[in-house]
């Protein structure tokens, strides 16, 4: 496997793969819908990131059709794409916990310590 870094769009893209097949498409509308629309991926941007998917096992091509005269390519997320999009909501979620505790501090007391469940 490469060494591959999560960024938002790919855990999105997966997030949209670990469901069900999709194509392009569906892939760019899903995104926009899960991120309740600040996340709009332009084609370019997409298939960067499942090339790169791709090439790191964590999405696979699951077939392809003619529609309207134009070629469908589709898209699933693999079990490794599976545990890596679990793996960065976990990590998110850890995250999301700790910035938490630091809001919720009185400020002005020093320095947080930033480690901790």
């Amino acid at each position: 496997m490469t060494s591959f870094r999560m960024t938002q769009q790919a855990y999105l893209i997966l997030l949209t793969l670990v469901q069900e097949r999709q194509h392009g498409y569906g892939v760019i509308k899903q995104v926009a819908e899960l991120s309740s629309g600040d996340v709009k991926l332009a084609a370019g941007t997409l298939y960067g990131n499942l090339d790169r998917l791709l090439a790191a096992g964590m999405v696979a091509a699951d077939g392809e059709e003619i529609v309207d005269g134009r070629l469908r390519r589709y898209y699933r997320a693999t079990d490794l794409g599976a545990q890596a999009a679990q793996a960065e909501t976990e990590n998110l979620a850890r995250l999301a916990a700790r910035a938490q505790r630091l809001l919720d501090r009185p400020r002005g007391l020093g320095r947080p310590v930033l480690g901790g469940a």
